[in-house]
């Protein structure tokens, strides 16, 4: 792995950063990536499903998840998490990182991870193979391909420092802050990096400066390194017999801060937890004679860096070792932009035809294309283009739902209101408006418990010992006519398409046999019209990838209920219709069918 970046690479970002996130959004659109390089965010106490960014003059969608594993299993192709937990939690989302796996690097910016944790952390990403970047840290950067969250600062910055585009120098540093003024520095004195890394201040960091200067080493787009050290610990010396036995040869300038602390009576701390001298060898003078003496460039002061830096990069350029660069057009981030207040994913009225989940409605609409509204609906609700089996089976299902005659709650609704004078509209409403746990929500009961107790291994009777103990009467099963003797021909219908055309029917499996429990006890508690209905969806998105869960939401949701309202809507109109055509006059119930039990009031 020579470079730790390129301008495919998407990371997971623990933690909802906004301004973080937008600060690389608007790289990537300044850098021209085809896909943006946050690909989830995980936000455990989040209850949303996605936050709005700009990219450009343009908003984006990134889903959020409420846990590391969720969003891994979501996008497979992001391989670096950054890590933005506080100190309290980041050792724990590091580590369940790596017992997930398949994460190339994770950054940690959180400062202060217990030390003895750090040290466990770090050996582990060790033996895995894992790069980590930090504790401590702003991160890393690959210019012109993916840039960790604040590191470089606003887009002004880094354009200012060429950050948008690769250089020749491979920057590696212990400070973040001073990341960002070196790479102005670089900017100004040469042609900029081609890739930059802030290891981190603690004093357990998970990769240390030879790490990355081994791997610049080998990358063919960095000409010559630059190290900035500080005072205290080792890490420069295995710099320096790298240096000596011929593992680094590019050129290397360096420099270690703190030369000051020789000035002071007694040790200081500078900043980072790691910047304290507890040896002779680990002072910055110390570290940068060594340096010095080993042919690494060291410049006299660190006021003298941006000259050396120049001197370098000049003598690499006529050696042909460094060409020139060419300049790309940076875009221009618009300053006012202005969210959206609707979001619409289903369909698409811009272009020259409107689009249902992207396809044409030419496509889908007239006979000739074969596609009837159960496709239409696959489209528009699920944004997926179900088989015809399960096209078919939608389309039945609302004809089966229809109508149920004009007895039933909903249809005296919608009959009352048009004898009324009201409007299609307003009478449909009023038949809707009755849909609900005591009017066709039996089909979402239905797929919801019977569901639960086949996902949990009940057997009937433990099912129904189950429902018992809820003080529910089991949803889809019963009816006031129909029963094992008077089969519901529309149940049978059902049944009879699935097992022709169904891959397979587990739920109604397990329900006929729920069946076979309940009628033993009265011949009428057979599975109705709704309970089949339920549980035959269940199995069709079973048959069609989903996961439980995304079968769960369809169920909590009311997609369930969603096929009813379509399907009665046909039912409802044809009776609001009827009493159109038919020219009836204003309903009022007749007295004798209320029971009037009136008492004179009680004065107080």
């Amino acid at each position: 792995m020579n470079e730790l970046f390129n301008k495919n690479t998407q990371a997971i970002f623990w933690n909802n950063n906004k301004s973080a996130i937008q600060r690389m959004l608007d790289y990537d659109y300044v850098i021209g990536r085809d896909k943006p390089s946050v690909a989830a965010i995980v936000a455990p106490t989040s209850s949303n499903k996605f936050e709005k960014f700009f990219y450009g003059p343009d908003e984006i969608m990134v889903p959020l998840y409420r846990s590391t594993e969720d969003a891994k299993n979501a996008h497979q192709d992001a391989d670096v998490l950054l890590n933005f937990a506080s100190f309290r939690t980041a050792y724990d989302v590091a580590m369940e990182a790596m017992d997930i796996g398949d994460f190339r690097v994770i950054m940690i910016t959180a400062e202060g991870i217990p030390e003895r944790m750090a040290r466990v952390m770090n050996n582990r990403a060790r033996k895995e193979g894992v790069t980590i970047i930090g504790p401590a840290t702003v991160g890393a950067i690959a210019p012109g391909a993916f840039k960790v969250a604040n590191i470089g600062g606003t887009i002004e910055n880094i354009v200012k420092s060429k950050l948008h585009r690769a250089g020749s120098c491979g920057l590696v540093t212990r400070s973040g802050g001073l990341f960002n003024e070196l790479s102005n520095i670089i900017a100004l004195n040469a042609d900029g990096i081609a890739e930059g890394v802030a290891i981190g201040g603690d004093r357990f960091v998970g990769s240390v400066f030879i790490d990355h200067l081994l791997r610049m080493e080998k990358n063919p787009k960095v000409k010559y390194m630059i190290l900035l050290g500080e005072v205290g610990g080792t890490e420069e010396y295995k710099v320096i017999e790298a240096v000596k036995s011929g593992k680094i040869t590019k050129p290397i300038i360096a420099w270690c801060i703190g030369t000051i602390a020789k000035h002071f009576s007694s040790g200081v701390q500078f900043g980072h937890a790691g910047a304290s001298a507890n040896a002779d060898r680990e002072t910055a003078a110390a570290k940068n004679k060594a340096m010095a003496e080993a042919g690494i460039y060291v410049p006299e002061s660190f006021n003298e860096l941006p000259a050396t830096i120049n001197r370098v990069y000049n003598e690499l350029k006529e050696k042909g070792v460094i060409t020139e660069i060419e300049e790309p057009k940076v875009p221009v981030i618009p300053k006012n932009r202005r969210p959206k207040n609707f979001i619409c994913t289903i369909s698409d009225d811009r272009g020259e035809e409107a689009t249902y989940a992207g396809y044409p409605i030419s496509s889908v609409a007239t006979p000739d294309t074969g596609k009837g509204i159960g496709d239409v609906i696959s489209l528009l609700w699920f944004k997926k283009v179900y088989p015809k089996w399960a096209t078919e089976f939608i389309e039945t299902v609302m004809k089966t739902v229809a109508d149920h005659g004009p007895a039933v709650s909903g249809a005296h609704n919608a009959k009352v209101t048009a004898r009324a004078g009201k409007s299609v509209v307003e009478a449909l409403v009023t038949g809707l408006l009755t849909i609900g746990p005591r009017f066709g929500g039996a089909i979402d009961g239905a797929a919801k418990y019977f569901k639960y107790a086949n996902d949990n291994d009940l057997t009937p009777a433990e099912f129904l010992k189950y429902m018992k103990k809820q003080g529910v009467p089991i949803p889809g099963i019963g009816h006031r006519i129909k029963s094992l003797r008077n089969p519901d021909l529309r149940v049978e219908g059902l049944k009879k398409f699935a097992k022709e055309y169904f891959p397979a029917t587990p739920l109604l499996d397990y329900a006929l046999t729920v069946e076979q429990l309940t009628t033993s006890k009265k011949d009428n508690l057979i599975l109705n019209v709704d309970g089949t209905i339920g549980i035959l969806m269940v199995d069709m998105w079973r048959a069609l990838g989903y996961s439980e869960d995304e079968i769960d939401d369809f169920i909590e949701s009311g997609t369930l209920n969603a096929f009813f309202i379509v399907g009665r809507s046909i039912g409802f109109i044809g009776h609001i219709l009827d009493e159109k055509r038919l020219g009836m006059p204003m309903y009022r119930h007749p007295m004798d069918d209320i029971l009037y039990d009136v008492k004179k009031a009680e004065e107080i």
